[in-house]
């Protein structure tokens, strides 16, 4: 790979299945069962995939708006890489379903807004528009209402372009920078991703500059009517209040109105606050907010602003995408972004639960590599809310130093905790469980990355069509946190502990699963769930226990796995059936031996489809989309899941039901 070492080699190739009775890679000196054969394979893989310096960062792949945005972003800016762009095309024109249109995961629905961006970074790309592909897309796109029907995020990239009219967008002007923290709607009371894509964008929306195109391509012929003509690019966002909806675009039209009489002065003084914000928070070679959305917009802003391309914010902002690149000899992609601290926490989890000596060095390296980037004195967007809060947690990515991540300060203490030596890790874990009791939400819960950001009449305003503005608190996260909490069993951490089991027993849903926010969807929600519920000693005849293992139970599919779309997610689709999956089988599994069923047929039988579905090399694939990163809107597949959760599955079967590690079945 010439811009990213990653793991598309080792990933890649044969989807080959290694059977119970087939043979597998020769450990010398050992005679093995199936299950220790197929669990020391994939150890040996993943050991071998991690890092040398003790990180793992396998893969994180999006849908296709992503390397369609970076073929746009290079005429945006003017500077063309003609060997990248044919590239990045490849991979878009191999992604077309077979409706003409683009998914926003595998084998998903036709999407508006994705086929529109694909389409148009095609035909900047030089792809003649009656090919058959791209007449096949075209007709998709008009057949569903045209271009006109995107959301507002492409319709802004769209009106940069001059494709459309700026009329055609919400008003979002620069001024938004300086309204009070006490103001309804101020930057701090929306997520931290959106803050992050929201104030480069602010600076593009005010200055609306002119994308320099230099093909001078359009695509006036995806819209049903002239752009310049349309009247109905505005739409109610997903769910929420008529009404309310109504009176925000109201007020959309009179502040747009009232814009030519915004003082220049002040405006200019929006425009540097704005501009210094993003700056402060650049964040290096790893990007505003170390996300791709962010990233892109902060690039376009700091051209707009009149950074020049040598310039070293603009080359630091163009580096960080840049190293999101995955390419092999035919094709490349962008990822949304890196998934390092995460994919090492638990990688380190499986490799702790494998238990051999290997595996608990390697679990070692990783806390090793982990440690030093704990986010202690630094300075984050969470301390609005909480600004006498002592730092003490992780990031997502490799270095987000404003955003550290409430799901993987909980995942690292959890593992910090299970290590051969915790009490060389006990500033780093009381410093993280300090952080996590401190960031607890008013309802017991526990978000993402903010406090209490729950103002959710900002869903209806025009610009959140896409109704994921904010970072309310979550089962998944809660249950990540209540496993650490629980598992270190600090006295005074007691009252946090007590009421985020409260809210997790409020939010299991009638048929007994959680929602999984994070992960998709049900089956993941349930795992993180019965985990916590288990280190926090709530035992297998807990009512809530009993139907969350009924409902995993009724779930499994005939080949003895499970399988859930992102369907689910879509309304009245919670229940549709899907094809199993490693990574939902091994969620499963994990928490079927949590609620102490390893002995059920249930458990035997998905252990029976993991080993069934291994590949020779030792780990398992999947083309599903594993993760939501806005459900309905964005979606993620980490390839690393269907690396490290078989492993630990099949290391916590073997666990339960025996001696311990090495022992023959």
């Amino acid at each position: 790979m010439s811009r990213k070492a990653g793991t598309s080699a080792a990933l890649a190739g044969t989807e080959g299945l290694l059977r119970a009775d087939a043979p597998a890679r020769k450990l010398p000196g050992e005679k093995l069962s199936p299950l220790e054969y197929a669990i020391a394979a994939a150890r040996d893989e993943l050991i071998r995939l991690q890092r040398p310096d003790g990180s793992w960062q396998l893969e994180l792949e999006a849908d296709c708006t992503i390397p369609a945005e970076y073929i746009m972003m290079m005429h945006f800016l003017g500077e063309l890489d003609p060997a990248l762009e044919a590239k990045l095309a490849a991979y878009l024109r191999q992604r077309q379903a077979g409706y003409g249109g683009w998914p926003l995961y595998h084998g998903g629905a036709f999407d508006m807004s994705c086929s529109v961006k694909v389409y148009f970074a095609l035909k900047l790309a030089g792809d003649d528009p009656e090919s058959p592909h791209m007449a096949r897309a075209r007709a998709a796109i008009l057949e569903r209402g045209g271009a006109a029907a995107c959301n507002v995020f492409t319709r802004i990239a769209l009106a940069l372009f001059g494709q459309l009219p700026w009329r055609g967008v919400p008003y979002i002007p620069v001024e938004i920078v300086l309204l009070p923290r006490w103001f309804p709607f101020n930057i701090h009371r929306v997520s931290y991703w959106s803050r992050t894509v929201m104030v480069p964008l602010l600076i593009l929306c005010t200055l609306k500059p002119r994308a320099r195109n230099p093909r001078n391509v359009d695509i006036r012929e995806l819209f049903t009517t002239p752009p310049s003509q349309e009247r109905r690019y505005f739409r109610r966002p997903l769910g929420g209040c008529a009404a309310l909806a109504r009176a925000f675009f109201c007020l959309d039209r009179l502040a747009r109105s009232l814009d030519g009489l915004i003082p220049r002065a002040l405006r200019e003084h929006a425009l540097e606050r704005a501009e210094a914000w993003m700056l402060e928070r650049l964040n290096g070679e790893e990007g505003l907010g170390a996300i791709f959305p962010a990233m892109v917009n902060a690039l376009e802003a700091l051209s707009v602003r009149g950074y020049s391309p040598d310039h070293p914010h603009r080359r630091g902002a163009k580096r960080a995408l840049e190293k999101l690149l995955v390419e092999d000899y035919s094709s490349a992609y962008c990822q949304p972004c890196a998934s390092t601290l995460w994919d090492t926490a638990l990688a380190s989890l499986a490799m702790q639960e494998e238990g051999s000596a290997g595996a608990r060095a390697a679990a070692l390296r990783g806390l090793e590599w982990l440690e030093p980037r704990q986010l202690l004195d630094d300075p984050g967007d969470w301390r609005t809310r909480r600004p006498h809060l002592p730092g003490g947690g992780w990031a997502f990515q490799r270095a987000n130093s404003y955003y550290p991540d409430l799901d993987d300060t909980a995942a690292v203490a959890w593992s910090m905790h299970r290590s051969t030596d915790p009490g060389r890790f006990s500033f780093a874990l009381s410093r993280a469980l300090d952080w996590l009791v401190g960031m607890q939400s008013e309802n017991g819960g526990f978000a993402s990355f903010d406090v209490d950001n729950t103002s959710y009449y900002l869903n209806e305003i025009p610009f959140a069509d896409h109704g994921a503005l904010l970072d309310p608190p979550t089962s998944d996260v809660t249950a990540r946190v209540v496993t650490a909490l629980a598992r270190v069993g600090r006295p005074e951490d007691r009252g946090a502990l007590t009421r985020a089991i409260d809210y997790l027993r409020r939010e299991q849903e009638a048929n007994g699963s959680w929602f999984g926010r994070w992960g998709t969807n049900y089956v993941y929600g349930t795992w993180s769930v019965l985990s916590a519920f288990a280190e926090a000693g709530i035992g297998p005849d807990d009512p809530a226990v009993r139907r969350a293992v009924s409902w995993l139970e009724s779930r499994q599919n005939p080949d003895g796995g499970w399988g859930e779309s992102n369907d689910s997610y879509e309304p009245g689709r919670a229940g549709a059936s899907a094809p199993s999956t490693p990574h939902q089988s091994a969620w499963a599994v994990l928490a079927l031996i949590a609620a102490r069923e390893a002995g059920s047929d249930a458990v035997r039988r998905g252990i029976e489809y993991l080993l069934r579905t291994q590949r020779p090399d030792g780990l398992w694939s999947d083309p599903s989309f594993t993760a939501p990163g806005f459900p309905r809107v964005f979606y993620l597949r980490y390839h690393g899941y269907c690396a490290y959760f078989p492993l630990w599955a099949l290391a916590a079967y073997r666990n339960s039901t025996a001696a311990g590690p090495g022992t023959v079945h």
